[in-house]
């Protein structure tokens, strides 16, 4: 593994990493974990983060072989956009306040793999993960993005057990909404100046 490659795995491991940390999916894997079992829940997110990197960088390799890396901004303008809509949804929507209790380790497993499989979908970290491609190639940035959200679902996990039940639903909620917002004008700008972001 030569310099380069040493370099965006890092690259990709930290903001990977860095993103999830803040993500509407890390809030939720907190959430399961305040509620059920610490081991079942980390281990239902991670199979759900490792199955989402595989599909983020099958797809971010079949986009830069369709359009080329030079139309790989248009991919970047559609992503912002859909984040901010679904940003603009959630605040529509509110805050979800159920709270169902999992009796069985194989039941927090599969609702942390549910859950985190089904909010990766088109999420933050998907999209640049699809967009690192184009960078570094999908094997460095499935080893990187994996390991990184692997990490981020042990932290997770781990503060859920701990901060997730005194933490107020509403406030996390506003938090999530904003980040969306803010990560959403951020990958519209990329995709429209690149140059601007020349540092990723």
């Amino acid at each position: 593994m030569d310099l380069g490659a040493v370099g965006g795995f890092l690259v990709v491991f930290g903001i990977v990493g860095g993103f999830e940390l803040f993500d509407r999916t890390s809030f939720a894997t907190m959430a399961l974990a305040s509620r059920h079992r610490a081991l079942p829940t980390w281990g239902g997110a991670a199979s759900a983060f490792v199955g989402s990197s595989a599909i983020a960088v099958s797809v971010g390799a079949a986009l830069v072989a369709l359009l080329g890396p030079g139309r790989i901004g248009l991919v970047r303008v559609a992503a912002g956009s859909a984040l901010i809509a679904y940003a603009l949804w959630l605040a529509y929507r509110g805050p979800d306040l159920s709270a169902a209790e999992p009796a069985s380790a194989r039941t927090a497993f599969l609702a942390a793999f549910a859950t985190v499989f089904a909010l990766e979908m088109g999420d933050t970290t998907m999209i640049i993960e699809i967009l690192f491609v184009a960078n570094w190639g999908w094997m460095i940035v499935f080893a990187a993005g994996a390991l990184a959200l692997i990490a981020v679902a042990a932290w997770a996990t781990w503060l859920g057990r701990r901060l997730g039940a005194r933490v107020e639903p509403r406030r996390l909620h506003r938090i999530v909404v904003g980040v969306l917002l803010v990560v959403g004008a951020l990958t519209i700008a990329y995709g429209l100046a690149p140059a601007a972001f020349a540092f990723l």
